[in-house]
């Protein structure tokens, strides 16, 4: 018994009462502190903080990367500490006792709190970002037990809303079990700017590799793979772009199917969607599912997407003309040139406003830098200058919540939702798919 409990949390009715209670964040930087001088493998070291901050919130389960010998080590440290600083100096006594009252941990104030105890299935979430499979996998009844991010931005935001530090590399973790119990889905978005048409364009002209020849990037789809060969997930729900399915004239996508089909011994169906019945954005993905049960699934069908495609005024803001968001004359005078130009030879981008009676075209990454991909059209301005979309106007394009906290540097924010997963299209899909596990 170990006598941590999850405390503070709207999912979970009927908090237990009683015990001492610690914030999340002072348990992470006390059990930090208390490590400080603890002889550790270099690799685990540097996961620490990533280490302790999912114990916390599945205390039941041995810290990751580390042995059961931890958990009564952590939960004593918890229990003397708070014992302490409760301490009234007047009695002239200290108790601190190994079997005192059970240790709250409390999660107030983070607009994502720890998921039920008792989940209807339980995930990884690989190549995590800012968690849009997390909220999309949560949303209906999941729990996420394990999560991985080399972006140091895109972690931040994922511990603001979620209170949850993500892995790093996952390429120096595929190869170990990463948690004790079975694990029901694994999914995530593997990199996919080796495969985008803009990646594979951008790294042609600089003589750079893309694909699976992207030694950087291109290869983290296998360790995907290697993680499902040791923990045997009864389903993958994986994504990334439309064009991985043109990618070498088809031949990205077979290695993908057959490493999935003979590698694991799953099944394997994909589809492509576009995402903008969902959201306001013309988003195009390829969604791979492969199910455990290969014989049963081998003809199963992924969803299709009903209804029209949304306007994008569906979710902007009354943003004033005169904002921070409005371009600057000369880079609106700049964008008019070049998209002149670019017609006139019938190569290149343009930059117009967009028709907000229709979706968004794609969110990218590069947005931060001029918002070119979608200008917001301003009447009210003298000249009639456009302004760039807000960070909030982002996250709805991607189906975020209004709670999602989004990254404080409007650089890393945009980055993050053009490098984002449209959160309604996980839900859609694996709704669908989780029927069959």
């Amino acid at each position: 018994m170990t006598a941590l409990r999850i405390n503070g949390s709207t999912k979970m009715a009927g908090s237990p009462k009683g015990g001492l209670t610690i914030g999340y964040r002072e348990a992470i930087r006390l059990l930090l502190a208390a490590e400080a001088a603890s002889e550790f493998p270099d690799f685990v070291r540097e996961e620490l903080p990533a280490i302790i901050s999912h114990w916390l919130q599945s205390p039941e389960d041995p810290p990751i990367l580390l042995d059961a010998s931890y958990v009564e080590k952590w939960v004593t440290i918890l229990r003397s500490f708070l014992q302490l600083r409760n301490h009234n100096p007047a009695s002239g006594e200290i108790r601190v006792t190994k079997h005192a009252k059970p240790v709250n941990v409390d999660f107030d104030g983070l607009p994502f709190q720890p998921s039920l105890k008792k989940p209807k299935f339980t995930f990884l979430d690989l190549f995590a970002g800012i968690g849009g499979f997390r909220i999309g996998l949560e949303s209906l009844g999941g729990k996420c037990v394990f999560s991985s991010e080399w972006d140091r931005h895109a972690k931040e935001t994922y511990f603001q809303n979620y209170g949850e530090v993500p892995f790093g590399d996952i390429q120096r973790l595929s190869s170990h079990r990463l948690v004790s119990t079975e694990v029901d889905v694994v999914a995530g978005g593997f990199p996919c700017q080796p495969f985008s048409r803009a990646g594979v364009s951008a790294r042609t002209s600089l003589g750079l590799n893309h694909g699976f020849e992207c030694q950087t990037q291109g290869q983290l789809f296998y360790d995907v793979v290697n993680v499902a060969k040791i923990h045997r997930p009864k389903m993958l729900i994986l994504e990334n772009v439309g064009n991985i399915e043109k990618h070498d004239g088809g031949n990205t996508l077979e290695e993908i199917k057959r490493s999935i089909k003979e590698d694991l011994n799953y099944s394997f169906t994909y589809k492509i969607y576009n995402s903008n019945t969902l959201v306001p954005q013309s988003r195009v993905r390829c969604i791979i599912v492969a199910f455990r049960d290969r014989e049963a699934k081998e003809n199963w069908e992924m969803p299709s997407l009903e209804g029209a495609p949304k306007p994008l005024r569906s979710i902007l803001e009354n943003i004033p003309w005169d904002s921070k968001y409005t371009l600057s004359d000369a880079m609106w005078e700049g964008h008019q040139r070049r998209s002149k130009r670019n017609v006139e030879r019938g190569t290149g981008f343009t930059a117009y406003p967009k028709d907000l009676d229709k979706p968004a075209t794609t969110l990218v990454a590069r947005y931060y830098k001029d918002g070119k991909e979608c200008l917001i059209p301003q009447a009210s301005h003298p000249r009639l200058v456009p302004r760039m979309l807000t960070e909030r106007e982002c996250a709805r394009l991607q189906g975020f919540p209004e709670e999602f906290k989004t990254h404080p540097s409007k650089l890393h924010a945009y980055k993050q939702f053009g490098n984002a997963v449209p959160v309604p299209l996980v839900s859609e899909v694996a709704k669908y798919a989780l029927n069959e596990i």
